[in-house]
């Protein structure tokens, strides 16, 4: 490299000598100002950006927006602040905002009818299996992409030989989409 071992023994009792606690680099006090504390009004700004689209519960403390981090900073630009996409995430911190994803809850964990209606099921089932009719189950899946797209799972093929995919997952106009379904004949034991 260049460098003596004397001259990295005087850099490392310079440092020591420095009052630096281990870890920190400047001074407190030192570096950038934050963003909320040049410009007052970029919280309040940005509360009154996100409170339209603003989602959760509002008896809990915790909210989350549904705007991404882009529109957010072209609309605090919009209105005279200099702000940057990356510096979005801190600032919906400092309001309590966290990503979210949707949860099932609407209804409760428990719906009055729910049983009621696997019930009924269960004995048309066993009604017509008594009477020697055939009782089928069908399950669907999520529509499925007709073509040379990439997925999820991987399988073993000779080193430097992976499968070519298309690059976009635009739907194919004449193959179009499929959903995959299964149908069970519950008294035969065949699918």
């Amino acid at each position: 490299m260049g460098i003596a071992r004397s001259t990295i023994g005087r850099g490392l009792k310079d440092l020591e000598a420095s009052g630096f606690s281990q870890g920190k680099v400047r001074r407190a006090g030192g570096g950038r100002r934050s963003l909320t504390r040049t410009a007052a009004t970029l919280l309040d700004d940005l509360r009154r950006i996100i409170e339209p689209s603003t989602l959760g519960d509002p008896m809990r403390p915790l909210l989350w927006v549904s705007k991404s981090h882009a529109k957010l900073a072209v609309a605090l630009c919009a209105m005279g602040h200099q702000v940057a996409e990356s510096s979005i995430p801190k600032l919906l911190e400092q309001l309590h905002y966290r990503r979210q994803v949707n949860r099932k809850t609407k209804e409760g964990s428990h719906h009055p009818d729910r049983d009621a209606q696997f019930e009924l099921i269960n004995q048309q089932a066993m009604a017509f299996q008594a009477a020697g009719q055939p009782v089928i189950s069908v399950d669907t899946k999520k529509r499925e992409l007709i073509g040379d797209y990439k997925n999820a799972g991987s399988d073993y093929r000779p080193e430097a030989c992976p499968d070519k995919v298309n690059v976009h997952d635009f739907v194919d106009k004449e193959l179009g989409k499929a959903i995959p379904y299964g149908v069970y004949d519950i008294g035969a034991n065949a699918g």
